[in-house]
């Protein structure tokens, strides 16, 4: 074993595969290389979220089948708890929305720079309505009229 294998990264993205729920139980078990046993034990946990028909029973994503291989993996190679398991793919899946919420913001921030420079180009703001030659240690005292 070298330093390489000790410094391994834990990334779960599953961008190409499928959400679609339309995978039965026991192909999406087999698919996954696992008991179909396992995928109910995993669902109970939390660790998957199959859809459900109208009759109950589980439909599995081709995402879903993903997410259990990395659960086998880092189980069995990685040596990583269920527990450990499920609170990695929380923790990847935060890391998902704050990524898209910096996307979001980057793509505000470039129209509203760009709107900016629109405003600026055709001659705003105008500094003639407000003076900026006034002596900011001005004092106004104000006496209300008296009837």
């Amino acid at each position: 074993m070298n330093d390489d294998d000790d410094e391994r990264a834990i990334f779960i993205g599953f961008e190409a595969v499928s959400d679609a729920k339309v995978l039965i139980i026991s192909i999406a078990a087999r698919l996954a290389g696992m008991h179909p046993q396992t995928l109910r034990q995993y669902d109970r946990m939390g660790l998957v979220q199959p859809g459900r028909t109208s009759g109950g029973g589980r439909r599995y994503s081709e995402r879903d089948v993903a997410l259990l291989r990395e659960v086998q993996r880092l189980s069995q190679e990685e040596g990583v708890n269920l527990a450990g398991i499920k609170r990695i793919i929380e923790l990847e899946g935060f890391v998902g929305d704050l990524r898209q919420r910096v996307a979001d913001l980057e793509d505000e921030l470039i129209r509203t720079r760009t709107r900016l420079a629109q405003l600026e180009a055709a001659g705003f703001p105008r500094r003639d309505l407000v003076p900026t030659n006034q002596h900011p240690t001005a004092l106004v005292v104000w006496r209300p009229s008296q009837k």
